[in-house]
């Protein structure tokens, strides 16, 4: 199964999005979407699981939960925007979902891919929407297939000069 993983579009979906989704079976997205128009046009490419965030409003948080559990391919998944534990990290999100395989988190816009307690994978895709903090926009690819550890990418949308 292949992941696209988002977060952070706060209102922009970029089409570079598009294209790094093109093949991907499902979408999680980890919060600060924007208007709920948004994940209906993610669902043009894939079934989508999402999050509320900090900065979405009544209606997206009326429609989405704070933290999102799934079980795909075996893996045990959370998606949550992070903004609970403050300013999250991978040692924060292992500590407040121990049982979780795979941890999606976004809030801080700065991407991460790695692996906490030997075998949990965590990834913060860094932010799809405007560009923060001097990073570039990302988002994730991630590969699920039973009995072998997720594979997962950081995919930048536009070079960093490129604003």
């Amino acid at each position: 199964m292949r992941l696209g993983i988002i977060s952070d579009t706060h209102g922009l979906l970029r089409p570079e999005v598009f294209e790094a989704f093109e093949r991907v079976d499902h979408i999680l997205h980890a919060g600060d979407v924007g208007p709920l128009e948004l994940l209906t046009e993610l669902e043009a490419l894939a079934p989508v699981s999402a999050v509320y965030g900090n900065t979405d409003d009544v209606d997206v948080r009326a429609r989405l939960p704070r933290v999102q559990r799934l079980e795909l391919d075996g893996f045990t998944i959370v998606v949550t925007h992070g903004d609970q534990l403050g300013s999250p990290s991978a040692e924060t999100m292992h500590a407040a979902f121990p049982d979780a395989d795979v941890l999606v988190y976004g809030h801080t816009h700065r991407p991460l891919l790695t692996v906490v307690d030997v075998v949990v994978t965590v990834m913060n895709p860094g932010g799809a929407g405007p560009r923060r903090f001097d990073l570039p926009p990302s988002v994730g690819i991630m590969e699920l297939e039973t009995g072998i550890p997720p594979r997962a990418r950081l995919v930048p949308l536009l070079d960093f000069d490129a604003g």
